[in-house]
C-alpha cells in the first residue's frame, strides 16, 4: 500500500471512530425515535409543566434557580435549620418529667424492654432521673430547664413538637430520614426541594447554603444536603466559617478576575455545542452553575464576613470572628437570609449523650454543648424579630431521634458516665416564626418520657408542614424519576395545624 493509500485508510479511521464515539447511550436515546427516546422524554416532560398541572414546578435548565411562585401563598419565604447532629436528650432540655426523678436508680421495667431493640442497651439498665432543673417559662409556661438560660427567655416565640418518633435508631439513617425523607441513601435533601421549587431571590449566591460546627460532618455526611435526583444545581453549597468562605473561590496565583471570565467562558462555549448536539438539561445547569460560581467569588466573601457587624450584634450571638463555630455560622445564616438565600443548614455536631465519657455524660457533656449553642439561637430568634424578619422566617431547632429515659448500659455494662441511649418512641423539635404559633405546644408522652401518647408525629409531618408554610401541598410537589413522580414525603406525612398560626 502506498503512502498515500495509508494516508487516506488512515483519515478513513478517524472519521470512523469520531462517528463511533458519538454513539453513547444518550445518543441511542435521542436517534431512538417513538422508542426509547420518546419514553424518556415523556417521563422528562411533566417536570417541565407548571404548579397548576400538575404539582411539578416550571424548571428552566437555563436559569434553574430563578425565583418561582409556589403552589398558593406560603406564609414563609426562607428557612433557617439548625439540626443538633447526635440528638439531644430532651429528658435535660424540654420534656420534664416528675415521675421519672423519682425512679432514678431503679432496674428499669421488663416492659420497656421487652421486643424493643437498641443501638447499646442489654441486660437491665438502671432508670435515669432528669439531670437538669426544669421551670415553666413565659406566659405560654413551657417547661425548658436551667441548660438553656438565654432561650428559656423566647420560650413564648417557639411551638415545641413535644411526641416526635422515628423509624431509624442509628445516626445516618435517623439523619437521612430527617432531611430526605429516606433512611437510605440517594434521596434529595429538603434544602434541595425547597430551592427547586422556589430557586432563590439573589442570583449572586447559591439557593441552599450548608454551615458545619463542632469538628465533624454528620454522621450521614454530605448527603443530608445532597440533590439526590434533583438537577445538581440544588445540592447544598457548603461555606465555612473560618478561613475562606468557599474552597478554591479565590483565583490561584497568576490568574485575574479577566481571565477567570474568559476561561468560564470558553467553557461554557463548549458546554452550549455539547447542548446543542443532546439536548441534555442538565448541560443548561452545568453552564448556570459555572456562571453562578463566578459571580459567587463577589458576592460570597462580602456576606460571609462578620466582622464588620457592630459590637452589641458579637455580643449578643457570643460570636467569635475568625473561628469555626456554632455562633458564627448564626450570624452568618441571619446575614444570608437577610441577602435572600433560601435555605440555610447548620450542622453542629457533638450532642450523643450516651455516658461513655465525660462529653458524652447528659450531667457534664451536655451542659457544654447547650452553652454552645444556647446564646446563638436565642440571639437569632431576637435579631430576626427586630429586623422584621422572623415572620417571613421557618426556624427550625432539632435532632434526628431522641434519648432514652434508662441509663445506657453498654455491653450490659453500666456506663461510667451518666448517659441515655438513642431512643425512636419520643423526641422534641422547635419550630419559631415564618407563620408557627407562638408559645404553642403540640403532643405528650407519658409520665416517663418513653412513649408518645397524644399529638404523635414523624419527620414526614415535619416535612410536610414546612413545605405547607413555605406554600406547597406535599402531596402533590414532586418531580418525575424512575417513571413515577417523587415527593420528599414519599407516601406519608401530615400537616401540623396546631402549630400553625
Amino acid at each position: 500500500m502506498t503512502q498515500k493509500e495509508l494516508h487516506n485508510q488512515r483519515l478513513v479511521n478517524e472519521a470512523n471512530a469520531r462517528t463511533l464515539s458519538h454513539l453513547t447511550r444518550r445518543h441511542f436515546l435521542k436517534e431512538s425515535a417513538m422508542g426509547l427516546g420518546a419514553l424518556a422524554l415523556g417521563s422528562l416532560l411533566p417536570g417541565c409543566l407548571s404548579h397548576a398541572d400538575n404539582g411539578s414546578i416550571a424548571f428552566d435548565p437555563a436559569n434553574p434557580l430563578a425565583p418561582k411562585l409556589p403552589m398558593f401563598p406560603g406564609k414563609a419565604k426562607s428557612v433557617i435549620y439548625m439540626h443538633m447532629a447526635g440528638a439531644p436528650s430532651q429528658l435535660e432540655l424540654f420534656d420534664f418529667k416528675p415521675v421519672l426523678k423519682k425512679l432514678d436508680g431503679q432496674d428499669c421495667p421488663d416492659s420497656l424492654l421487652k421486643g424493643k431493640r437498641f443501638a447499646f442497651i442489654r441486660g437491665v439498665p438502671k432508670m435515669l432521673g432528669p439531670q437538669a432543673n426544669f421551670v415553666q417559662r413565659g406566659q405560654s409556661g413551657a417547661w425548658v430547664s436551667d441548660y438553656l438560660p438565654h432561650f428559656a427567655t423566647v420560650a413564648d416565640e417557639v411551638s415545641f413538637l413535644k411526641a416526635v418518633t422515628t423509624d431509624q435508631f442509628n445516626h445516618a439513617p435517623a439523619q437521612l430520614m430527617m432531611h430526605t425523607g429516606s433512611g437510605r441513601l440517594g434521596r434529595p435533601s429538603i434544602g434541595s426541594w425547597v430551592t427547586y421549587g422556589l430557586g432563590t431571590e439573589n442570583q449572586n449566591l447559591p439557593g441552599f447554603v450548608v454551615l458545619s460546627s463542632g469538628g465533624h460532618f454528620p454522621d450521614a455526611g454530605k448527603s443530608v444536603w445532597g440533590s439526590g435526583f434533583l438537577p445538581s444545581v440544588y445540592q447544598g453549597v457548603q461555606c465555612r466559617s473560618e478561613g475562606d468562605p468557599v474552597l478554591f473561590i479565590k483565583d490561584p496565583q497568576g490568574m485575574n478576575r479577566d481571565i477567570r471570565k474568559a476561561s468560564i467562558d470558553a467553557i461554557n462555549e463548549v458546554n452550549k455545542v455539547e447542548y446543542q448536539e443532546y439536548q441534555d438539561p442538565e448541560i443548561l445547569s452545568r453552564i448556570s452553575q459555572y456562571e453562578l460560581a463566578y459571580r459567587m467569588q463577589m458576592a460570597v466573601p462580602e456576606v460571609m464576613d462578620i466582622n464588620n457587624e457592630p459590637a452589641y450584634i458579637h455580643e449578643m450571638y457570643g460570636t467569635k470572628p475568625g473561628k469555626a463555630c456554632f455562633a458564627n455560622n448564626v450570624l452568618l445564616a441571619r446575614k444570608l437570609v437577610e441577602k435572600g438565600v433560601r435555605f440555610i443548614q447548620l450542622f453542629d455536631w457533638g450532642w450523643d449523650s450516651h455516658g461513655t465519657d465525660p462529653s458524652t455524660a447528659v450531667d457534664m457533656g451536655l451542659i457544654t454543648k447547650c452553652k454552645q449553642v444556647d446564646r446563638a439561637k436565642t440571639a437569632l430568634l431576637l435579631d430576626l424579630k427586630q429586623r422584621g424578619l422572623l415572620d417571613e422566617t421557618l426556624v427550625v431547632w432539632g435532632g434526628e431521634f431522641g434519648r432514652t429515659p434508662m441509663m445506657e448500659n453498654r455491653d450490659g455494662k453500666q456506663n461510667p458516665f451518666k448517659g441515655r441511649d438513642h431512643h425512636v418512641d419520643a423526641f422534641t423539635i422547635w419550630m419559631a416564626g415564618g407563620g408557627i404559633k407562638k408559645g404553642g405546644s403540640y403532643g405528650e408522652t407519658d409520665e416517663i418520657g418513653y412513649a408518645a401518647v397524644s399529638g404523635k408525629t414523624n419527620a414526614f409531618d415535619i416535612q410536610a408542614t414546612m413545605l405547607n408554610l413555605l406554600g406547597f401541598d406535599h402531596t402533590k410537589f414532586t418531580f418525575p424519576f424512575q417513571g413515577r413522580p417523587f415527593r420528599l414525603t414519599d407516601v406519608g406525612g401530615t400537616v401540623i395545624d396546631d402549630i400553625i398560626a
